[in-house]
């Protein structure tokens, strides 16, 4: 084909195939459609079928860019997939709040104007023990919050072996300097102890933050003062403590402090996430003394950080669930997954190995997240040829998978026996 020989825009559109599609999306994806045959036809290549063309450009123009993936990475609460995989209940809960209207910030009973931080604050109580709590869209904003409503303009003492960088590069000192508070470094990077903090209060000292080493461990010679210690030091100096847990557990895993442990041991605050070990939607988590959240509440910043109807839904239908421990354990995606036994996860690497004619293979999976380090959890993965990969990862569904030693490996600790049914049917398709 020759330059000369590609038809215009308006005698492209007159197709019969394209004759169905909205004329405003037809014509941009003919312009583009003709624009990339020029350059095709200049390289020496034929453009092939047109209207076909146009056709596939649309439908690429309509595929939603966010999708559902298969995670057969191991790592649980994978932060470039999403995070935790919500429990039904949230998913459920968040469908009806957005289904219409809710009473978000309208008290039923009173028929008067009220506070969506209302819906949460009873379970938050009666799960952590606090007096009072504050949900916004992420656990730095939380942090954030906390710092400009308490220290902006005056010192906040942490750890240098606290001032640690969470996902995309965004580390606790900038959270400092964006909040207005100003950061004073106590101890070392691998030690600090109990005195440190003490010579550190001055009368510029607004609050003592702690900072949960959830993403990562300094091991050897190490030395830094337990919660109980750091509450004696804030109380005799009339400072509150804010106790930042990162990943923010509400049921006993090891390795990780639950809330309900950091408010009884006296932290004035504590800030953790909703979707990761909570196994919820994204939101930051803020816990407390009523005084303290109060103040936050009443800052500016409160309104352009708080969490918007569908995030308090589904949390709030994540949270229901933990008034049942057992209901939890079993019915929260992340913490079944963190419980599962080895030999039920190889019985599932079995049957996608049958399925495909991979061979099973034992593995680590991780938690992910940031959250507990140095877990490993025996897994197990059905392995298949590693030209699979990309074929499965453009795929529909999508299976993102992980490629180690030659080949594509199918971890069966993060996908569910309906999952795994979908990946062996998915790496059919991706063969042929």
């Amino acid at each position: 084909m020759r330059l000369r020989d590609l038809p215009s825009v308006d005698e492209l559109l007159r197709d019969a195939r394209l004759a169905a599609e909205p004329r405003p999306l037809a014509l941009a994806a003919a312009r583009a459609s003709l624009d990339r045959a020029r350059e095709e036809i200049r390289a020496g290549h034929d453009p092939g079928d047109l209207p076909a063309r146009v056709l596939a450009e649309v439908a690429a123009v309509r595929a939603p860019g966010l999708r559902r993936v298969l995670n057969a990475t191991g790592v649980l609460v994978h932060t470039n997939l999403g995070r935790a995989p919500l429990p039904a209940a949230a998913v459920e809960a968040a469908l009806a709040a957005a289904s219409g209207y809710s009473n978000l910030e309208y008290d039923l009973a009173e028929g008067a104007r009220g506070s969506r931080q209302d819906h949460l604050a009873p379970l938050l109580r009666r799960l952590t023990g606090a007096e009072a709590s504050l949900v916004v869209n992420n656990n730095a904003a939380a942090v954030l919050l906390a710092l400009a409503a308490l220290a902006e303009g005056r010192e906040v003492l942490v750890s240098r072996g606290e001032l640690i960088e969470i996902g995309d590069g965004f580390r606790i000192p900038d959270v400092l300097a964006r909040s207005g508070a100003r950061l004073r470094e106590v101890g070392t990077t691998n030690r600090t102890r109990a005195a440190d903090y003490e010579q550190a209060v001055g009368p510029e000292t607004a609050l003592i933050l702690r900072v949960h080493q959830s993403n990562f461990r300094v091991v050897g010679f190490t030395a830094l003062p337990d919660l109980p210690e750091l509450v004696r030091i804030a109380q005799r100096a009339g400072l509150p403590l804010v106790d930042d847990l990162g990943s923010g557990a509400l049921l006993d895993l090891e390795g990780e402090p639950t809330v309900a442990a950091s408010l009884a041991a006296g932290a004035d605050l504590v800030c953790f996430s909703g979707d990761k070990l909570l196994g919820g939607p994204q939101a930051g988590i803020i816990v407390g003394r009523a005084d303290l959240v109060e103040r936050l509440r009443r800052h500016p910043l409160q309104r352009a950080l708080r969490a918007d109807k569908l995030t308090l839904g589904a949390l709030e239908g994540t949270l229901r669930l933990y008034l049942d421990p057992e209901r939890a354990a079993r019915e929260i995606p992340v913490l079944r997954m963190l419980a599962e036994s080895p030999e039920a996860v190889r019985a599932r690497a079995e049957r996608l190995a049958a399925a495909t004619g991979g061979a099973v293979e034992e593995t680590v999976a991780r938690v992910g997240g940031g959250a507990l380090p140095l877990a490993e959890l025996p897994s197990y993965a059905c392995a298949v040829e590693e030209g699979l990969a990309e074929p499965l990862r453009t795929g529909q569904p999508p299976v993102v998978a992980v490629v180690r030693d030659d080949r594509c490996l199918l971890d069966c600790r993060t996908l569910t026996d309906a999952e795994a049914s979908e990946v062996a049917a998915a790496v059919a398709r991706a063969r042929t």
